[in-house]
This record gives structure tokens, C-alpha cells and sequence, in this order.
């Protein structure tokens, strides 16, 4: 059978999944005050972040529409996949929905599914990978929705803030705290509830103590780690992310490790220093 996946651009792509035929991505949009950013290959981070550093406001960000959604589902693949932000986080899973519907009415019947990946960044870009693996192997689409579906329920996706002014600046935390934070170098340690939000899984001194101590948590987590993918995405921080990518290889015994840079909305989440992970 023919397939497409779809990720919103929230959803890191390696270049070989850019270069393949099967995936296609679908923008969000940023905007720091005036200035106004589509998260696609004209992402520019260096300014983005040049411009949050000198914004007294948060950084907003527009999910596709559903009209976006109704475009890339019209091609001529039999199984269509969408994988989205967590609904929890954005509205790109319900613009999904909502396109899937109007494709449906507009142009009659076609398998098309919309994950809701409850993560973000490198999480989404396992869940796409994992569906392209079941395709594939020829799996059936309703089986595929069940095994991706299952995967989605065992990931585990966190990450480690270098800065909290942007949670500072959009309301999620004082700016007592803030300060506090800063002035001990607190760093968070921040995972994904079953549900798809945001919680504080633990706290470190630095950002090298709580790296290790978010590996720790994952590594704790992962069930039959050869048979995984352990995926890391960076906010202007490489040298911080190899550095994470051979700790894991020390110590784990993963089936592939891959590094990304964040992409615009990953950047806006992660800011500048940010480190996320997935498996």
C-alpha cells in the first residue's frame, strides 16, 4: 500500500526523511511581537532567539489550519498519517481532526488517521518513524494505528531548561522563582504526563547534573532499550547534546542514537541551551 505521513512542524525531520517521498511536513507559525516567523526551512534560530532575548513578551505561536491539513491529506497515497503536537500543548491536533473531517465530506472516503503524539519536538519524529517501519513491513492500517498507538503510550519524552524566562515570561513561573532559580542555577527537569502536559519530573544544580539526571530517569524507564531508538534534539547547544549522546551510548544499549536541532516551535519550547529526549 502507498503512504503518507504527515508531522507538524513541531516534528524535527532528518534529512533523509526531509529527501523522502513519504513525509511531508506542515507549519506553525511564530511571532515575537511584530515579527512574524513560519516555522518551515526559512527558520532562521540565531535571529529567533537574538529576538526572544530582547522581547519583554513571550514568544506566540499559530497552529496549521485545518485547511492546511485538508491539502496535504489530498494525494494520491491510500494510508495518510498525521502526527501532531500534543493536544494538551497546541491546537494542530484538532486542526488535524478537524481536516481530516472536511477532506472526508469534501471528498469522500480515504484512511486517514491523526496521531496525537501527547509529546513534542523528537518525540513526534519517533512516532512518524515508527510508522514508516510498520509500513514497511506491510502491516495493515488498522494495525498500525494499534502498534503506533501502543508506542505512543511507552515513549517517554523530557527535557532540560538552560534559562526559565520564557516559562517566566509566559506566566508558568513567578518571578521570585525565577530569580531564585537563576540565582542557584536550578535546573528543571521537565517530562510529559501520560496525558500529554507538561510536568516537573526533578530539579538538579546545573545543566550537566540535570542532563545526567534526566538520562538516569529515561534510561530507569526504558523497557528492552536495543530494540529503540534514543532520539536527542538541542537548542543551540551541540556540544552539550554529544556530550548527552555519548553518556547514553556509555550506558545504555540503544538501537540507534540520532541528534537534531530544534526546529522554530521546539526552539520557542526548549530556548536557547534547551535539551530534549526522547525514547
Amino acid at each position: 500500500m502507498s503512504y503518507k505521513i504527515i508531522v507538524d512542524s513541531c516534528g524535527e525531520l532528518p534529512e533523509q526523511l526531509k529527501k523522502d517521498g513519504h513525509f511531508e511536513t506542515v507549519s506553525l507559525e511564530i511571532f515575537v511581537d511584530d515579527y512574524h516567523i513560519v516555522d518551515d526551512e526559512t527558520f532562521d534560530q540565531a535571529e529567533f532567539l537574538r529576538r526572544v532575548r530582547e522581547s519583554p513578551n513571550c514568544p506566540k505561536s499559530t497552529c496549521p489550519s485545518p485547511e492546511q491539513y485538508v491539502n496535504a491529506y489530498d494525494c494520491e497515497a491510500e494510508h495518510v498519517y498525521a502526527v501532531t503536537l500534543s493536544s494538551q500543548l497546541s491546537g494542530s491536533c484538532n486542526s488535524a481532526q478537524l481536516g481530516k473531517k472536511l477532506y472526508l465530506e469534501e471528498k469522500g472516503p480515504k484512511q486517514i488517521y491523526v496521531f496525537d503524539s501527547r509529546s513534542a519536538s523528537i518525540g513526534q519524529t519517533l512516532i512518524a518513524m515508527k510508522i514508516q517501519e510498520y509500513e514497511e513491513q506491510g502491516a495493515a492500517f488498522e494495525e498500525i494505528i494499534a502498534k503506533v498507538e501502543a508506542f505512543i503510550e511507552d515513549m517517554n519524552t523530557s527535557f532540560v531548561l538552560e534559562t526559565l524566562e520564557t516559562l517566566r515570561k509566559n506566566g508558568r513561573l513567578s518571578n521570585i522563582k525565577a530569580f531564585v532559580a537563576g540565582a542557584l542555577n536550578i535546573k528543571p527537569v521537565m517530562g510529559a504526563t501520560p496525558e500529554g502536559t507538561i510536568c516537573q519530573l526533578g530539579q538538579a544544580r546545573g545543566m550537566a547534573h540535570a542532563v545526567d539526571k534526566m538520562i538516569a530517569d529515561l534510561l530507569q524507564k526504558t523497557k528492552n532499550p536495543q530494540e529503540k531508538i534514543f532520539a536527542i534534539s538541542h537548542c543551540n547547544a551541540p556540544k552539550r547534546a554529544l556530550e548527552a549522546a555519548k553518556k547514553v551510548q556509555e550506558i545504555g544499549n540503544f538501537k540507534e542514537i540520532f541528534i537534531m536541532d530544534t526546529a522554530g516551535i521546539s526552539s520557542m519550547y526548549a530556548s536557547d541551551g534547551g535539551i530534549i529526549m526522547a525514547v
